[in-house]
């Protein structure tokens, strides 16, 4: 007796190969069986004509912190996620010392934009090295699979301390540095992830400790990949980190490399396309280089006590990690307006955010008397009082202590231009960052909303094309094994949704993290049904209790060489 049957669906492969109708058979967690299926099954779904796709591989989330205390890795299996990818960036939370827990916490709380009173009460710190922190995560469980990389930004701190967000690492630094990756790839890491991106800031401002790396550090420590002969790349890249710094990697560690990200921006037309022409050369020379492409656009929400989206604009270094007074006092002074100004009408690459009030909205107001400027442009608002947007922008917050919430489309909003980049074949469609900045965007629901908008409704994508892009692409380029596919002995990893309803709600806020804290959240459409190695953990309405939970800690990812 087989342990699932799905009938009369709809089989979306991963291969890109047309839908084909049949039923699928299921036993051991494993595809054992596809076509017209008599055996018996003790669980069989009528999927009546819906699309049966493998499950999602989201290979850019950040819920290194949120395992320890939240098994789930919510709400992205209800989006059709069946396994993730967390310590993107360089930003795990393992190797950690004890002495550096609290450090290591505030930064994430400021680099990821998540409640450091929710990390405090939240992370179950019974580790210390990255092996176990995976043993630790494996014992508790998991609902998706889930594969994680060695962050550079963690390992430099466990060496240096707060030295590391200060200054270059000695020799000897770099060489137990290189002895703490070595370990966490021999435990089973999926690779080694760094970041030198001027966004990515810590606690009170400073730069993320792998932002103070020079190139010899960074090529020693990607260097154990090649050493140990597995693993995957990833380096969020600044605006001084070419690709072919990437390619220099992959050329010397026979390895793959992934950066993020691949933006389509106003302000700086032609660096996306660039950078995917780049990576295709690379290719051609024989070195395996991806760029990261988001199919939504960037969308954040924040205040101006902490606005993530202005930290790498000149103007406001002097501000990050500042009090709402201190902040308050800067917004009200002209010659920081002037500043300000300027740094939106000379943007540095990385700029993301360069002055169009257009698309900043109000989202939310602090005060009763101003509700009527909820959903409206900074633009449009400006526009009707006759002022210029900035001090209209500055003198709102002022008059609400900085507590509005503006939302804004900073990247990736010309969809017309963003297509060829999601298209592209060096562009890998991931930055869901799901698990991060959670009071400021949810961006988990990434695949049903290619699946919907971009192949339903914008008709940029076959069906069968965009199931490929979301599964057996990124599971190929990572070395995840027998995932990402629907054929027999592949894991059986399933989404099954209507392609005519598939998509992603609107955001909300929901409160149910550590300590009472509240996070943005978005709930599928048109998701029938998702299984986890053959375990149904989402009936298209809500989680499917669980007595075991059925994600496996994929410790072989990144051994096998990319596609």
């Amino acid at each position: 007796m087989l342990d699932l049957v799905v009938r009369d669906a709809l089989i979306a492969d991963g291969s890109g190969a047309p839908l084909a109708a049949g039923d699928l058979g299921v036993s051991g967690g494993r595809i054992v069986a596809m076509g017209k299926l008599a055996e018996p099954a003790r669980e069989t779904v009528d999927a009546q004509g819906l699309v049966l796709a493998p499950g999602i591989v989201d290979v850019h989330t950040h819920y290194d912190a949120q395992l320890t205390w939240e098994q789930r890795c919510s709400p992205s299996p209800a989006l059709g996620v069946t396994t993730v990818v967390i310590g993107n960036c360089g930003f795990s939370i393992a190797p950690c010392p004890p002495g550096q827990r609290d450090l290591v916490a505030r930064n994430l709380s400021e680099v990821e934009g998540m409640s450091l009173d929710a990390l405090r009460a939240g992370i179950d710190w019974r580790f210390e090295s990255y092996g176990d922190y995976l043993d630790m995560i494996e014992r508790k469980g998991m609902v998706p699979n889930v594969a994680g990389f060695v962050g550079h930004s963690t390992v430099r701190t466990a060496v240096m301390g707060e030295a590391a967000s200060e200054r270059a690492a000695t020799a000897d630094e770099v060489a137990t540095m290189r002895r703490l990756v070595a370990a966490g790839i021999a435990a089973g890491a999926i690779g080694f992830a760094s970041s030198s991106s001027e966004n990515h800031n810590g606690y009170g401002g400073v730069p993320m400790p792998s932002r103070l790396a020079e190139e010899p550090e960074l090529l020693q420590l990607a260097g154990v990949l090649g050493e140990a002969g597995r693993g995957v790349f990833q380096m969020t890249v600044g605006p001084r980190t070419p690709v072919a710094l990437l390619e220099r990697i992959a050329r010397e560690t026979g390895r793959t490399a992934v950066f993020s990200s691949v933006f389509q921006n106003d302000a700086f037309p032609e660096r996306g396309p660039a950078q995917l022409a780049d990576c295709a050369a690379a290719q051609s020379r024989g070195a395996r280089v991806f760029g990261q492409v988001s199919c939504q656009p960037l969308t954040m929400e924040f205040t101006l006590a902490n606005p993530y989206p202005f930290h790498s604009l000149d103007a406001w270094a002097p501000l990050k990690g500042a009090s709402v007074e201190r902040i308050a006092e800067a917004l009200r002074d002209p010659g920081f307006r002037a500043r300000f100004r300027a740094s939106l009408t000379t943007p540095k690459r990385g700029t993301i955010f360069y002055g169009n009030w257009a698309r900043l909205q109000v989202a939310e107001v602090a005060s009763k008397e101003h509700r009527a400027a909820e959903g409206r442009s900074v633009a449009e608002l400006a526009a009707a009082e006759g002022r210029d947007p900035l001090d209209f922008f500055f003198d709102f917050g002022l008059s609400e202590n900085l507590r509005t919430v503006f939302v804004g489309q900073l990247v990736n909003a010309d969809e017309e231009k963003l297509e060829p980049l999601l298209r592209n074949p060096a562009a890998v469609v991931a930055l869901s960052d799901a698990g991060a900045h959670l009071s400021l965007m949810c961006d988990a629901g990434f695949g049903p909303h290619l699946l919907g908008h971009w192949t339903r409704e914008r008709k940029s994508f076959t069906l069968p094309e965009a199931v490929r892009r979301l599964t057996a692409d990124p599971a190929g380029i990572y070395g995840i094994p027998d995932r990402g596919r629907i054929a027999p002995g592949y894991a059986a990893d399933l989404l099954l949704f209507d392609p005519e309803t598939v998509g992603v709600s609107r955001i909300r806020r929901q409160a149910d993290l550590p300590g009472g804290g509240t996070r943005m959240i978005r709930d599928p459409l048109g998701v029938h049904g998702v299984w986890v190695n053959g375990v149904h953990v989402f009936d298209g309405k809500d989680y499917v209790p669980q007595k075991t939970l059925p994600g496996k800690l994929l410790r072989d990812a990144g051994v096998a060489p990319a596609v």
